[in-house]
């Protein structure tokens, strides 16, 4: 929550009210959020993502790089996402070397004019 937060520059406060909060109470309950002092209910994870303009799996990531892909992949058409996903899987299920391989090979491929070219 922390990283979405600090990702689109808003205070606490200002987090609390685009959720409907009190804008006096706004900043202790994100507070509370962030350092998990308070748990989240459904509907606050949605008022959150909403008020961060994020999925809400955004915000139930384990790690800051899954949140990145989450993000990566939000703003993607619906059959985009299908096919990254497809290829997410299919790497996964390479053999580790193989994977590497794989995966060195698209970082290579993926210099910026060709990236401009994916869509």
């Amino acid at each position: 929550m922390r990283q979405a937060r600090i990702l689109r520059g808003f205070s606490q406060r200002e987090v609390g009210v685009r959720m409907g909060l009190d804008k006096d109470t706004a900043s202790a309950r994100i507070s509370r959020y962030e350092s998990e002092s308070m748990t989240v209910s459904l509907e606050a994870l949605f008022e959150l993502a909403q008020a961060f303009d994020v999925p809400p799996a955004y915000l139930l990531a384990t790690t800051p790089a899954m949140a990145d892909a989450i993000l990566a992949l939000g703003v993607q058409s619906e059959a985009q996402q299908v096919k990254l996903s497809q290829v997410i899987e299919g790497l996964t299920a390479l053999p580790p070397g193989t994977r590497k391989q794989a995966i060195a090979r698209l970082f290579a491929d993926l210099r910026p004019e060709s990236i401009s070219s994916l869509d």
